[in-house]
């Protein structure tokens, strides 16, 4: 009989590039466009681009009054 695999219901510590555009509904070109050019906060982890989802909320908030 087959293990099942348990799937995590923890929500992760920090986001990837495409987590952040299927959450907004963009594609990824347009993240990276938003972290190099409209100062999207992120850091870098052994190369790796990764947004905190706090500093995501935060961003959005503070650009939804830009975009309206």
């Amino acid at each position: 009989m087959a293990r099942k695999k348990k799937v995590s219901t923890a929500q992760p510590l920090l986001l990837s590039v495409a987590d952040v555009a299927v959450m907004i509904g963009v594609c990824r070109t347009t993240v990276y466009q938003y972290l190099y050019y409209e100062g999207l906060p992120s850091m870098l982890i052994r190369g790796v681009r990764r947004i905190h989802p706090d500093s995501l909320q935060d961003w959005l908030k503070s650009h939804e009054e830009l975009i309206a």
